[in-house]
C-alpha cells in the first residue's frame, strides 16, 4: 500500500491535499471560486482592451506562490482561483453582450457587493 504522507514521501506533497476523511472537499474549490469571481471581473473592467489570455496571465499571479512556497498556498488555492478568475472574465463578456452600454455599472454594483460580502464574511475565518 502506497504512503500518502506527504511528509514521508514528496512525490506526493500535493496530491492529497482536498483529502479529508478520505473524501475530496469541494467545498475549499468552491469557496475559492467564488471569492476570485469579482477579481476576474475587475480586471476585465479595469484593463477592457486586454487580451483574455492577458486577463488570465495576470491570474495565474497564485502560480508563483504556489511554485515558490511563498506563504501558504496548495494546488486547490492555485485552481480555485484561478478556475474563479477565469469565470469573473466570463462573465463580465456575457454582460457586455447582453447589455453592452450598462455592463460596467452593473457589474460594477455585482462585484462591489460580493467584495463587501466577503470583506463581512473574513471575521469568520479568524
Amino acid at each position: 500500500m502506497p504512503n500518502n504522507n506527504s511528509t514521508q514521501n514528496p512525490s506526493f506533497r500535493f496530491t492529497f491535499v482536498a483529502n479529508v476523511n478520505n473524501q475530496i472537499d469541494f467545498n475549499e474549490i468552491l469557496y475559492h471560486v467564488l471569492a476570485f469571481n469579482p477579481f476576474g471581473i475587475y480586471i476585465s473592467m479595469l484593463k477592457p482592451n486586454w487580451s483574455f489570455l492577458k486577463k488570465i496571465a495576470v491570474m495565474l499571479f497564485e502560480g508563483l506562490q504556489f511554485t515558490f512556497a511563498i506563504g501558504a498556498s496548495d494546488i486547490t488555492d492555485f485552481m480555485g482561483n484561478t478556475l474563479g478568475g477565469i469565470m469573473g472574465v466570463g462573465v463580465y463578456i456575457v454582460f457586455c453582450k447582453l447589455f453592452s452600454t450598462k455592463a460596467n455599472k452593473i457589474l460594477n454594483v455585482l462585484a462591489s457587493i460580493g467584495t463587501i460580502c466577503i470583506v463581512a464574511l473574513l471575521p469568520l475565518l479568524i
